[in-house]
């Protein structure tokens, strides 16, 4: 076979963990997925680090890692201490689908959080940063809804206690009509290579881990239809893909995986514990501190534990901001970053919450005493007594960095259990038993999935995980294409058994 003659199809499911999906595929939850495994290849998918829906859907895009890219999170630092701005772009990096359409084949890219999408040989309508985005070509997100008879999905809402029926069914129905556009697009389109995301999967994981990780026979019937119409919307896209002709592969992908959350350690305010962060003054105020403490001591009990859930869905309701401040207090770094003396501070964590900076306004700062500097705080941190930290610097994960951007430490916590944070919400740096009222009961992991199947694949199932930063050349070498030599993975096609 011709290695220019496969079709790729990329389903990517934003959060996938065989920890949730093996026993759901075993009870017959997820046939298509099921069917999958069988007829192909079954492998956990190594993330990059931070193993976060940005960083890593843009490594996996380009092939190159995070300190290549310079992108470590949603966000970036931009203007003075206490500032960042969404990251924009992973351009000039060039994407798989960059490198297709360039040799002329069809492409086409399906909810990729892009903020502005570009011109290729094919389409790109963007997700995640806007519900309202720009697409390529121009009228493209009329011709979808017209297809699926309605509105194309933007992202989930906020997810409130009170509300959790009606957010499931959006939910539900969003993975429906992602599939359906999807669907649509590769009927009219016959693209050579597909890419469709399906973000609901991560967000249903965060906020519902903790019914989610039981058998699956006490899981909530609404989480299961969930988790059925998700099966149901990838085995629509892949027939509708497959009906365009010719050898296709399909691959199963994950950004990283999911698992429970049990602690938060609150960077900031350790590192002004240790005195590497300095404040002019009070940073939060007696009021925040004493509605804190009572947050916390609430928690004990049944009833008041009731309370806290409402008052924290009225706190995270974004139209009663000032308002929840006026009670709360300042509590984030943006909000607090003016009260910092950024002459005196050594160090802090920000835009990246897995990051340790140091802080480029201190005069003392010199380049002789960074390195001890960093010797003594990931010592440190290593010393922690409550928690296991683990430090990186740049060099130890990645190939190269962006010194504009990069953290100078990076620091993962019992093994992503423990969820670093850069607010100041608590008074105490270390919270073992994280409160229910606090978002979510589920975090990352950094073992995805990945199943590849299609025509010559050799099923074979493997423990030891593949890269993230793999698939990028996986898929230029399946279509026939040159490897460029600065991609960072390897390509598997031996490992899915086909002939280059």
């Amino acid at each position: 076979m011709a290695r220019s003659s496969r079709r790729f199809l990329i389903l990517g499911v934003d959060g996938g963990t065989f920890d949730l999906l093996d026993p759901l595929m075993t009870a017959g939850e997820l046939p298509f997925l099921r069917s999958l495994v069988h007829r192909g290849v079954r492998a956990p998918l190594r993330s990059v680090y931070p193993a976060k829906t940005i960083p890593a859907w843009y490594s996996f895009a380009t092939g190159r890692d995070p300190g290549e890219l310079g992108i470590y999170g949603f966000t970036e630092p931009v203007g003075r201490p206490g500032r960042s701005r969404l990251v924009q772009t992973f351009r000039p990096a060039e994407a798989i689908w960059d490198r297709l359409s360039r040799r002329g084949k069809t492409v086409g890219v399906l909810n990729f959080p892009l903020v502005h999408p570009y011109p290729l040989h094919g389409f790109v309508l963007p997700g995640m940063f806007s519900e309202h985005s720009e697409t390529y070509p121009t009228g493209l997100r009329e011709e979808v809804e017209r297809s699926i008879g309605g509105r194309y999905p933007g992202e989930l809402p906020p997810y409130r206690d009170r509300e959790r029926a009606e957010w499931l069914a959006t939910a539900t129905e969003s993975v429906l009509r992602r599939g359906h556009a999807a669907a649509a697009l590769a009927e009219r389109h016959r693209p050579d290579f597909l890419f469709a995301l399906f973000r609901e999967t991560d967000r249903v994981e965060h906020q519902l881990w903790s019914e989610l990780s039981r058998p699956v026979g006490e899981i909530a019937p609404e989480l299961l239809a969930f988790w059925r119409a998700l099966d149901r919307a990838l085995e629509e896209v892949d027939r509708a893909f497959r009906g365009g002709g010719g050898p296709a592969i399909t691959l199963v992908i994950s950004d990283h995986g999911h698992g429970a959350i049990r602690s938060e350690l609150f960077t900031n305010r350790w590192l002004a514990e240790q005195r590497y962060l300095v404040f002019r003054g009070d940073p939060e105020g007696t009021r925040r501190r004493l509605v804190s403490r009572l947050l916390l001591y609430a928690e004990r009990f049944g009833p008041a534990r009731r309370l806290t859930c409402r008052l924290a869905d009225f706190v995270r309701d974004g139209r009663r901001a000032e308002l929840a401040e006026f009670f709360a207090g300042r509590t984030s770094f943006e909000q607090v970053a003016d009260r910092i003396d950024w002459r005196r501070t050594v160090a802090f964590s920000y835009p990246v919450p897995e990051g340790i900076y140091l802080n480029p306004h201190n005069p003392d700062l010199t380049p002789e005493r960074r390195d001890a500097v960093l010797a003594e705080i990931r010592s440190r941190l290593e010393q922690f007594p409550e928690a296991h930290i683990e430090v990186f610097g740049p060099a130890d994960l990645y190939r190269s960095r962006d010194a504009r951007r990069s953290p100078a430490l990076f620091i993962r916590v019992d093994g992503m259990r423990t969820e670093p944070r850069m607010d100041f919400s608590y008074p105490q740096p270390f919270i073992r038993d994280r409160p229910q009222f606090f978002y979510g009961s589920g975090t990352h992991r950094m073992d995805g999935i990945l199943i590849g199947a299609g025509d010559g694949v050799r099923p074979s199932a493997r423990s030891t995980p593949f890269s993230l930063l793999d698939i990028a050349p996986t898929v230029l070498d399946g279509m026939g294409l040159p490897l460029p030599t600065d991609l960072a993975g390897r390509s598997l096609i031996s490992d899915l058994g086909l002939a280059p």
